[in-house]
Parts: C-alpha cells; sequence; structure tokens
C-alpha cells in the first residue's frame, strides 16, 4: 500500500551512478530554494548518497522552511537545514561558502496578477545569490517551456534550438538563464542550465493532474496532444550528477523521459486502472510543449523509471488514498497563462 512515507523512501533511495558520481564531486552540497516540491526529496537524496558511498561531505537545504514537518524530516536524515529568505542580500551573505550549489528558487502559478513577484523571484533573487557565490558551481533549474511549440512529430525542441518564451512566467524564466550567463561572461562562474519537463511524484504532476480530472469526472482537454514527463527521483538524481557537467559559457540540458506521452492515451490507461470513465474535450493540435532529452541521456543514462510504471503507482495511489497537493502543472496551457 502507498503512503506518503513509501513514496520518499522511493524517492530518495540512491543508484549505484548517483553514488559513484558523488564520489567524484568535490566538496558540500547546497540546494537553495529546498522547501518546495522536489528541494525536500533531493537533499535527502544526496544525503543518502553521500552516506551509502561513505563520502564525508554536507547537504545544506535552504528555505524559509515555513513547513516544521518538512525541516524536521530534513534533519533526521542528516540534512544541514538553514532557515533564509534568499529575497535578504543580508541572509544571503550568512549563508557557509559551498562549492556546489542546485538553484531551485522561483516561482510559477500565480504569476498572472502577480507578474513582479515572479519576476522578482525568478530575475531579481538570482543577482542577489551570484554577487554571494559567483566562485561557486551552480545547477540552475529552468524550464522547457521557454522553448517554442515544436511539431509533435519533430521529437521534441533541442538545446541549440532558439528559445520563445510565451507569456510572463517562461520570460522571467528565460531572465534566470540570461543572469547566469552574464555571471558566466563576469566572473568565471560556471553553471548548467536544468531544462526539465514535468516531474512526477504521485502527490502532483502530470500524471496526478490527468487523474484528478478522471476521478472528478470532469473532461480532459487534448488539445495540448503529448506531454514529456520524468518520475521526481530520477530528476533528482540527473540535477545531483549535473553538478559534475558544469561549464562556463553555462550548458543546456533538456531534462525528462524518453517517451512522448498522447494525453488521450495516457487516460485511457489510467482510468482503466482506477476503474473510471473518461470524456475529453478539444482537437488535438499538432505541436506541443515537448523537449528532445538525448543529451542528457547519452551524458548519464536513461531514467531507472518508466512511463508504465508511473502510471500503474499514480492509479495505485489514488486507490490507496493518496494525497493530491493541488499544485497543478498546468501542462494543457498553451498560451504562457499561469
Amino acid at each position: 500500500m502507498w503512503t506518503k512515507q513509501k513514496l520518499h523512501e522511493i524517492l530518495c533511495e540512491p543508484s549505484e551512478r548517483l553514488v559513484e558520481d558523488m564520489k567524484r564531486l568535490d566538496g558540500d552540497i547546497m540546494i537553495l530554494g529546498a522547501g518546495g516540491k522536489m528541494g525536500p526529496t533531493m537533499s535527502i537524496l544526496a544525503a543518502n548518497a553521500f552516506r551509502k558511498g561513505g563520502i564525508d561531505h554536507k547537504v545544506y537545504a535552504v528555505s524559509r522552511f515555513s513547513d516544521s514537518s518538512v525541516r524536521k524530516e530534513l534533519e533526521d536524515n542528516g540534512v544541514n537545514v538553514i532557515s533564509c529568505d534568499l529575497e535578504k542580500a543580508e541572509e544571503i551573505a550568512k549563508l557557509p561558502d559551498v562549492k556546489n550549489i542546485v538553484f531551485m528558487v522561483g516561482r510559477k502559478f500565480g504569476t498572472d496578477g502577480g507578474e513582479a513577484l515572479t519576476w522578482g523571484m525568478n530575475a531579481a533573487v538570482p543577482v542577489l545569490v551570484l554577487e554571494r557565490f559567483h566562485d561557486s558551481s551552480f545547477v540552475v533549474f529552468s524550464s522547457g517551456n521557454v522553448y517554442d511549440l515544436p511539431e509533435a512529430s519533430s521529437g521534441g525542441s533541442l538545446e541549440t534550438d532558439k528559445v520563445r518564451p510565451i507569456g510572463e512566467y517562461t520570460q522571467s524564466v528565460l531572465a534566470r538563464e540570461r543572469i547566469f550567463d552574464y555571471y558566466a561572461r563576469r566572473y568565471g562562474t560556471k553553471s548548467l542550465i536544468f531544462r526539465l519537463d514535468y516531474s512526477i511524484a504521485l502527490e502532483y504532476g502530470v500524471l496526478a493532474d490527468i487523474a484528478k480530472k478522471i476521478v472528478d469526472g470532469k473532461p480532459l482537454s487534448i488539445e495540448n496532444s503529448c506531454f514529456n514527463c520524468i518520475w521526481q527521483g530520477d530528476a533528482n538524481e540527473y540535477a545531483l550528477r549535473s553538478l559534475l557537467l558544469v561549464d562556463n559559457p553555462p550548458k543546456r540540458l533538456n531534462v525528462s523521459g524518453p517517451e512522448t506521452n498522447g494525453v488521450k492515451a495516457t487516460a485511457l490507461k489510467l482510468a482503466k486502472l482506477l476503474g473510471k470513465e473518461v470524456t475529453f474535450e478539444g482537437e488535438p493540435s499538432s505541436n506541443a510543449y515537448l523537449v528532445n532529452c538525448g543529451e542528457c541521456h547519452k551524458l548519464m543514462g536513461y531514467p531507472r523509471t518508466s512511463i508504465d510504471t508511473m502510471i500503474e503507482y499514480q492509479a495505485q495511489w489514488i486507490l490507496d488514498g493518496g494525497e493530491y497537493i493541488n499544485k497543478p502543472t498546468h501542462f494543457e496551457e498553451r498560451k504562457g497563462s499561469y
């Protein structure tokens, strides 16, 4: 039976390839913005990899940590927790000197009507951090939504494709990338821009969004006809292993699973497992947000968790009464409105 504890245990179990890469990493790891959807399990995953490999490095998790239960879980798993408001330079100045940083700070949902806050978090906070840590190396979380909508038959956008962000959220995400480009030129800061497309962790994600529509008996839009996704544990591993791939100028890396998943086909599989009917609305478009992750898989291998496994996990999570944290991906959005 699925429980939150079981989910976190699976998400935080390091693979041998992660352990071996962490043995090659020089120095501690600090995860900025570690209180979000992915940060807690990434922090524990890194600490577990260090322990499993007998590696004497520390993991620091930095966020406001308004949820005391998240803080306790991190501390119970050997993570060094630091409460910090990353919008304040004076608090950033007190953070320890750490060579390897995963930058997860950002804002997406609520952008419509709150554009200034989104730009502040996504474009101003990186400046504050880089003024303090420009000698460190960064893996910088970004989004595949900075690309235009490619034809579904194309295999997805490549890292070399021009970016054409639609809407203020994705424009601010591109601004974050450009700030790291600027500091690479100004100070020689090394980084990797981690363009992630849709992490899956049962409590949230594209599969959870589709399943919720099915359970609620609401029609599912198929206008955005297909999508990429990746298990959160695999995405976290890729992020940590990417610390070995930082470069100047910053390297771009698309990150997701290898499959192009049809929304309709995925919904039908979930509905069958859930014992529910599903209805659809809209006409499928010929293009969609898709990324080609061939470079990622060439450098670090394929993810461990397949799409069919994720679908089975998602259905059983719901049947077992698992929580939905109500942070929809808006994977069906095509006009940049978040």
